[in-house]
């Protein structure tokens, strides 16, 4: 009672079991991401898909007993559908090559009108998104025309795409009818002519939900890459207008007092400008970012003269290593604004660093007035400086790195950083 239906069953898991091997190559994926595209990438695609779907055609040709093998008009109409005119003609024309070397020379006609009509299917969609929202069921079509939307044109489509699959079916048949036991997968009696429209419209169907949920995932990875870079550049613009902020508000202090020194400090401001305008990577050596904070402070100490004192231990091999851009500064800059500005003699910042098991350790840490314990608990929450670190190192390595605040009052605070080692061309992020 079944075994005429059960090729057909075969076809239906074939089908699903093609369009998934190509979803995993990432060239095909590639293809299925792009909505227009040039001579040359319709004409890779058209290889793609006819490699494929030949090979299917192949099977069944030289099996004839084989034939719930032969997708070749499913492949000759998807791959208009997905390319166009052109791409469904050269598919259907090669797909049909191995049925023509054996004498079948009416499929070729057939495949490459059927993959003519993927390509008027394709034209007709109102965008180019609906291709990918095809559903087989009739019912769900005709709800959506007169219940789901006032986009008529749009529902209308849905109608007609399926009818479109349909008349592929029946040029099938039809051809079939002609040429019987020639090689045309062709049912002669109504029930079983019957299950093969029903059959092709999911062969069609299946492909496409399939690509389509692949499409989806490149999507969502591009949006959340995206949605990083766009965090990471929101993040960095709060740093440097906050630093020129504050060394502005220096110079303003010294221009009445002492111009000259207010000049001098204009000109290291500008070095230092030059700098992050001329830097557009997310990482740097970390030898560069102790140079900045060299020029950094070379302007603290003219508003805080001798009171403001800096010490370095910095591992050699550490110099090398990558760390976020500007990953320091703001830290020193809480340092003296938060923990030394306020004491009347002043302070001492310490930056220490070294490597231990591939990753980099950081400490910072002066001896100012220290932080109160309850300010302390939401330090890395509030604020732009501490809180704007710990948020890129977030976005940057995500669960990979640590970061933790030691703080006494009267006695001064630590921050401690532990980030893993990158690479040089592990290190772009965009």
């Amino acid at each position: 009672m079944l075994e005429p239906y059960l090729p057909l069953l075969v076809r239906l898991g074939l089908m699903a079991a093609i369009a998934s091997v190509l979803a995993r190559s990432n060239s095909f994926k590639s293809m299925l991401m792009r909505e227009t595209r040039t001579i040359n990438q319709r004409l890779e695609l058209a290889l793609w898909l006819s490699i494929v779907f030949g090979a299917s055609v192949a099977v069944r040709v030289l099996s004839s007993s084989y034939q719930a093998a032969d997708l070749g008009l499913e492949g000759s109409l998807i791959a208009g559908l997905l390319g166009g005119y052109v791409t469904g003609l050269l598919s259907g024309v090669i797909i049909s090559l191995p049925a023509v070397f054996f004498g079948q020379h009416w499929i070729m006609p057939l495949f490459a009108g059927v993959g003519v009509l993927g390509g008027l299917l394709r034209d007709l969609a109102p965008g180019p998104d609906e291709i990918w929202r095809f559903s087989p069921f009739f019912d769900l079509n005709i709800y959506r025309f007169f219940k789901g939307s006032q986009n008529y044109r749009r529902t209308a489509f849905h109608l007609v795409f399926p009818a479109g699959i349909l008349t592929a079916e029946g040029l099938r048949q039809l051809v079939g009818s002609l040429f019987a036991d020639k090689g045309v997968f062709y049912a002669p009696n109504p029930p079983a002519r019957v299950a093969m429209y029903v059959a092709t419209l999911f062969a069609v169907a299946i492909p496409l939900k399939i690509w389509n949920s692949t499409r989806n995932e490149k999507k969502l990875e591009e949006q959340e890459r995206l949605l990083v870079e766009a965090r990471l550049a929101a993040l960095t613009s709060q740093i440097n207008p906050h630093f020129l902020f504050n060394t502005l508000n220096s110079v303003s202090s010294l221009i009445r007092t002492d111009p000259n020194q207010a000049r001098i400090m204009v000109v290291r401001l500008s070095t230092i400008l030059r700098r992050l305008l001329s830097k557009h990577e997310n990482f740097s050596p970390l030898r560069d970012e102790l140079s900045f904070i060299e020029d950094y402070l070379s302007i603290e100490v003219v508003r805080f003269g001798d009171k403001l004192r800096f010490e370095t231990d910095v591992a050699r091999d550490t110099l090398d290593m990558l760390v976020p851009s500007m990953l320091l500064q703001p830290l020193v800059e809480n340092s003296i604004k938060h923990g030394l500005s306020s004491k009347v003699e002043g302070g001492t910042i310490r930056i220490r660093t070294h490597r231990s098991e591939s990753r980099l350790h950081l400490l910072v840490e002066d001896d100012g007035v220290g932080i109160s314990e309850a300010k302390l608990a939401t330090l890395l929450d509030q604020g732009i400086g501490v809180s704007n670190v710990n948020e890129r190192l977030k976005v940057l390595f995500g669960s990979e790195y640590r970061m933790w605040i030691d703080s006494q009052p009267g006695q001064g605070t630590r921050i401690q950083i532990e980030v893993p080692e990158l690479q040089t061309d592990l290190a772009a992020v965009s």
